[in-house]
């Protein structure tokens, strides 16, 4: 007799490890300057205050690499998933801020390769979401 998927259990290491070699990777490739998405990071948190957009990109990355090795560690996961979406607030922002360089002609059933970098973290959200189902369950009165 075959069992039903929910009974399907998995380490979830096979979701942190993924997660974490993304945000470690690409966190350090801000911290050292060599990001390809360094220009939109720069164009889309040029206004924020106190630091030039390039010390905002530093810290981004250094960001990014914290959220790497939280995901790493199962006492670290909650912290993680809310420094994650901190940041992936921050991710989203292009589509709304530069919609000419997100979307061809501004239409948004056309997403631009820099468009669809961006919206891929969708699926990056939905394995946090996977990974914290069992660390942040909440008991209902």
């Amino acid at each position: 007799m075959i069992k039903p998927m929910y009974n399907f259990n998995t380490n979830d290491y096979l979701i942190r490890i993924p997660i974490f070699i993304i945000f470690f990777w690409f966190g350090f490739l801000k911290i050292v300057g060599l990001s390809p998405a360094q220009q939109l990071v720069m164009d889309t948190v040029y206004w924020m205050p106190f630091l030039t957009a390039e010390m905002w990109t530093y810290i981004i990355g250094i960001w990014e690499v914290l959220i790497a090795f939280c995901f790493l560690f199962k006492k670290t996961t909650l912290v993680g998933m809310a420094l994650l979406f901190v940041q992936m607030s921050g991710t989203f922002l292009p589509l709304l801020i530069l919609p000419e360089v997100t979307f061809q002609d501004s239409n948004p059933f056309l997403p631009t390769l820099e468009g669809q970098y961006i919206i891929k973290n969708i699926i990056i959200i939905t394995a946090a979401l996977i990974i914290g189902r069992t660390y942040l369950k909440v008991k209902i009165l």
